[in-house]
């Protein structure tokens, strides 16, 4: 089996736009966290978002390509430039070179909801034109991606709920790892405008603490009254130990484990403590390690009293006496979606590089179910070489990767 390792990062989301600015929010406790007062008027229940600076992409992308990028996609754009760039990989290895793209997108509201108003209204599907197709698809990112940098490799999306980053890199990692390709571009994006969240919201899992926007995201907190949805991008350069060492590539950290799992039960929303330690287990006995190597784990938890409670019961039953830091990011972020599972392995390796765990902030008041974990309230300035980072999502989905500092 060849040794996978990551060569290049980038990230888009409410934190920041570089690595850098997000390296500093995340080291502060800085929340993403705003209002968008037009989701009210629109029928939300709740107005609170991560904020997410739009992109401008004139001068980056042919006008021609621009038209066919959806939301996501141009958030995926900027995340996956950034992270080529760190790799050293520009126009002329991609040209020569077979690189993949696997990313993580579950829908693609707003190109649907705008050509259905349009067919409403006119009754002419001439009217669409040529661009909403290409936005609408859930492979709207892999498939502009694909196009704009001309790769020639695998070229896929993956679809599961909120574990959808997550899984994309997992599988970047089983490809590489079993001789399938030499470098793969992936990660995961989601779309953050109005559209995009109403049929989440109708179920009411939505924190309602308008009043105090950076304070509405709780994970673990007993007084948390739901998640605040949130969006962005984030891409991942993998890549063969051999191949990056041969082209002269900065390795930065290495994937060694992936864990997956279904749980197994009769409600589609229903999260599972078995389900979730089945998918940590698995990605550690990947990986080769046992509880006392972790030396942090990025939890799912996205602020609500079923997911942290499951989550913090897995957890609990792995790591009670270990020495692992516990911290959610989405406390700062708010649930990322499709993207999360891979933005929060750029978080992660970002505090392993700079040797701190970014705080669970919004921590008041423990539940009972996170009382024995290590959570970290404050920054925590400590040395990582092992992480653990969850994701989990509807339908049973459960996703689970071990990252290690690279030596």
């Amino acid at each position: 089996m060849k040794r996978v390792v990551i060569t290049g990062m980038g990230i888009w989301s409410c934190l920041g736009t570089s690595i850098e600015e997000v390296k500093d929010s995340l080291y502060n406790g800085k929340s993403g966290i705003g209002i968008e007062e037009d989701r009210l008027k629109y029928g939300y229940q709740s107005a609170l978002t991560g904020i997410v600076k739009k992109p401008v992409l004139k001068g980056l992308i042919d006008r021609h390509l621009r038209r066919g990028l959806s939301e996501e996609a141009e958030y995926a754009f900027m995340a996956s430039s950034e992270a080529f760039r760190m790799a050293g990989i520009d126009e002329s290895y991609l040209d020569a070179n077979e690189v993949g793209c696997i990313f993580g997108n579950d829908s693609s509201a707003k190109p649907v909801i705008e050509a259905a108003k349009i067919m409403d209204e006119k009754h002419d599907t001439e009217l669409l034109g040529q661009s909403f197709i290409f936005q609408a698809m859930n492979s709207t990112v892999t498939m502009n991606l694909s196009t704009i940098f001309r790769l020639k490799g695998a070229n896929f999306t993956i679809s599961a709920a909120c574990a959808s980053g997550s899984h994309s890199i997992g599988l970047a990692y089983m490809l590489i790892r079993n001789g399938l390709q030499d470098v793969v571009l992936c990660g995961g994006a989601q779309e953050t405008n109005l559209y995009s969240m109403a049929s989440f919201d109708a179920l009411g899992a939505f924190s309602k603490n308008m009043d105090n926007p950076a304070e509405a995201s709780r994970p673990f907190d007993r007084d948390r009254d739901g998640l605040v949805p949130s969006g962005g991008a984030a891409a991942l350069i993998l890549e063969d130990y051999d191949h990056a060492i041969a082209r002269g590539a900065t390795i930065i950290a290495e994937v060694t484990g992936y864990g997956f799992s279904s749980n197994g039960t009769s409600v589609i929303s229903q999260p599972s403590d078995e389900g979730c330690l089945r998918a940590m287990k698995r990605a550690m006995e990947d990986a080769g390690v046992t509880a006392s190597d972790i030396d942090y784990i990025n939890a799912h938890a996205t602020s609500t009293k079923q997911g942290d409670m499951f989550e913090a019961m897995a957890i609990d039953k792995l790591f009670r006496g270990e020495h692992a830091l516990v911290s959610s990011t989405k406390s700062m972020t708010g649930h990322e979606c499709w993207m999360a599972g891979a933005s929060e392995v750029v978080y992660s390796i970002i505090m392993m590089q700079n040797n701190f765990v970014a705080p669970n902030i919004n921590l008041k008041n423990r539940d009972e179910f996170s009382e024995h974990l290590n959570l970290a309230a404050e920054t925590v300035d400590t040395e990582i070489n092992t992480v653990l980072s969850n994701s989990f999502g509807f339908g049973g989905t459960n996703s689970a990767l071990v990252i290690k500092k690279f030596v």
